[in-house]
């Protein structure tokens, strides 16, 4: 009886399949359930991935920080709690009821600092504890429409992948656009022709970056009028841009000078911290350097990043969970190597980072620079034991691996 039966999904008959599961007016093989019970499970894993059970207190936001980042309070403190409004106004709105009750904005962040002193990192590990869609894109690749690049709704095809497509869950994500300083506009006046890479690609930010539904291509490149688009509301996605803005230092010394007239010139001047001018950055700072009055008044929240010293860049090598040392030690203990460094050579990589200007990332590529003969014997051979000397971390960086990082600075 059973071999006359045909599934209702694939047609298939009772004598082609393994088993036929025989409801009341339909039946379904073995073949086709397992399919079904796949797509039920992803479709579950994707709305359970991104749905946060408790908002964290800023103060919970900024100890988790300080599992991974060395330093950098005031980027901390400021990242924090802006997250934390941002996520408390997306409950707020999910729960108002009156249409007349008070409606909050949110408040992208801009961050400033010089390379390699933690802005992706703060930004990727709020992403990584709030189990939200996160994603970077890096603002050079970005070209105003018609021109060779990325469009900018390119930001939010990449958020909708890293969501699994789940609108709804992309929708209160968060961005983070890397070398925002790279568009600043070539010149302080505004350009009558086309700045492709600069101005324009600004300019074509600012619906983003405020709130609107954007017509955005499932799968990322150019738009053309034949594709399939998806509507993402980015109201509630929020936008954190990073750059470096390399010579920034100069214009604010300049901001600052013209403030120290008059008899308490000497006075105000000493107050001045020449090492760290950084702290001293201000949105008008930002806009000298090129950015146009509509963005920066988009991302009210401007944090900096401290430059890093030797204690900071020690206290990386070793301290965070996934301290560079650690992750050596990790791959070392895989192949059965219990790996040691002496504290001298931790002084030593410390010093050459300083030395070449590289900030944190350099710290990897002088360690890797360093290791790199023995993660390559090593394994071939029947040691449990290795000790990195100092005459040999010396010896090591001695070699081209040395002279390729100072060209690089």
């Amino acid at each position: 009886m059973d071999k006359q039966k045909r599934c209702s999904f694939c047609g298939r008959s009772g004598s082609e399949v393994n088993l036929m599961i025989t409801g009341l007016n339909a039946c379904i093989c073995d073949d086709c359930a397992r399919e079904a019970n796949r797509v039920v499970l992803e479709n579950s894993k994707s709305q359970d991935s991104f749905k946060m059970n408790k908002l964290p207190k800023p103060k919970e936001i900024k100890e988790y920080l300080d599992q991974y980042v060395i330093g950098q309070d005031d980027a901390k403190i400021a990242m924090s709690v802006a997250v934390y409004n941002h996520y408390k106004r997306l409950e707020y709105e999910s729960s108002k009821s009156d249409a007349n009750d008070v409606e909050i904005e949110k408040s992208n962040i801009i961050m400033v600092g010089s390379t390699g002193t933690g802005k992706t990192l703060l930004a990727r590990t709020i992403a990584k504890m709030l189990v939200v869609p996160f994603t970077i894109v890096d603002a050079t690749v970005l070209t105003e429409a018609g021109y060779v690049g990325e469009d900018v709704e390119s930001i939010l095809s990449r958020l909708l992948q890293v969501a699994n497509y789940d609108v709804k869950a992309a929708e209160r994500g968060i961005v983070f656009i890397d070398e925002i300083d790279k568009i600043a506009r070539k010149s302080d006046n505004p350009s009558i022709t086309r700045d492709v890479s600069g101005e324009g690609v600004q300019q074509g930010l600012l619906k983003l970056l405020e709130g609107s539904k954007i017509n955005v291509p499932p799968y990322g490149g150019r738009k053309h009028p034949e594709q399939k688009f998806i509507e993402v509301d980015t109201r509630n996605i929020l936008f954190i841009c990073g750059g470096a803005f390399d010579g920034i230092e100069k214009r604010i010394a300049q901001r600052l000078n013209t403030h120290v007239v008059g008899y308490g010139a000497v006075e105000n001047a000493a107050q001045v911290d020449k090492k760290n001018l950084m702290q001293y950055i201000a949105p008008m700072d930002l806009k000298s350097f090129g950015l146009i009055p509509e963005i920066i008044g988009r991302m009210p929240i401007l944090t900096h990043l401290e430059p890093l010293d030797k204690s900071a860049l020690r206290n990386i090598l070793t301290e965070p969970k996934n301290s560079i040392v650690k992750q050596y030690i990790r791959l070392f203990e895989l192949d059965g190597i219990r790996l040691e460094f002496e504290p001298e050579v931790l002084d030593f990589i410390v010093d050459k980072a300083v030395e070449f200007n590289l900030g944190a990332r350099g710290l990897r590529s002088i360690v890797e620079t360093i290791m790199m003969d023995k993660m390559f014997e090593s394994p071939s051979k029947r040691i449990k034991h290795l000790t990195i000397t100092l005459d040999y971390a010396k010896e090591q960086l001695g070699k081209s691996g040395a002279n390729r990082l100072a060209i690089n600075r």
